[in-house]
């Protein structure tokens, strides 16, 4: 559903443009577009969970190439954007000497040249947006006719014993409900848990769905040393 790139442009770089055809980049910068970009989630999600995953975004992004600093406007801008305040946002552009070629913070350029792009979620919702029952906070509610989540079996193995054990989860389930599904299962008691797959770590947000798990791959779930003092104490 979009990530976040920061790259150095080439001398004749090429992009993909709203509509879908190759634009050789020459230095130009189009005027920020007054219009909300419409897209749909392959997994519908609930405006919280989209909120969520953009906090996730914003929160890493500046780990990726590119200027701190023009990530933080390009947030200013995108929260703008969300507010319809479509002058404030090209202000900020301006301000960080950001080029638009195509008119949008989907791509976009730093007076370096490094290329910036930002997930479509970060600038509008999508159109198969769920509503969130007040009762089952920070689950998602099927829409009418569709399932929930195609069952799935982990390979989860815990840092305190080495040994592997078979979790069964949703498709739909986010990372920190199946956390809580192996605190139950293995009587963890709520200790603090990190889930790295293949060296990458799974955030409390991330859908199940979204991380691509191989079946015969393992996910590393590291005990926090201290969580676990704390719970012997």
């Amino acid at each position: 559903m979009g990530g976040c790139v920061g790259a150095p442009r080439e001398a004749t770089p090429s992009t993909t443009s709203p509509g879908g055809g190759a634009t050789l980049l020459t230095g130009k910068n189009v005027p920020l577009r007054h219009e909300r970009i419409r897209w749909k989630s392959d997994m519908p999600l609930t405006e919280n969970q989209v909120r969520s995953k953009r906090d996730e975004f914003w929160d890493t992004a500046p780990a990726f190439e590119g200027r701190k600093e023009i990530w933080d406007a390009l947030k200013a801008a995108a929260m703008a954007i969300e507010s319809h305040d479509y002058n404030l946002a090209q202000a900020i552009v301006d301000g960080a000497n950001i080029t638009l070629p195509n008119g949008a913070l989907t791509d976009c350029y730093d007076e370096l040249g490094t290329r910036y792009q930002l997930p479509v979620y970060c600038l509008s919702f999508p159109l198969n947006i769920l509503q969130s029952s007040p009762d089952k906070e920070g689950q998602v509610e099927p829409a009418e006719g569709s399932i929930e989540g195609e069952a799935l079996v982990l390979r989860v193995r815990l840092s305190t014993t080495s040994i592997d054990t078979r979790l069964t989860v949703r498709s739909t389930d986010t990372i920190a409900t199946a956390k809580k599904k192996l605190d139950l299962q293995e009587d963890l008691e709520g200790r603090r848990q990190r889930w790295f797959y293949c060296g990458k770590l799974l955030g409390d947000r991330l859908l199940i769905c979204e991380c691509n798990i191989h079946p015969s791959f393992i996910i590393q779930a590291i005990i926090s040393e201290e969580a676990l003092s704390a719970v012997g104490s």
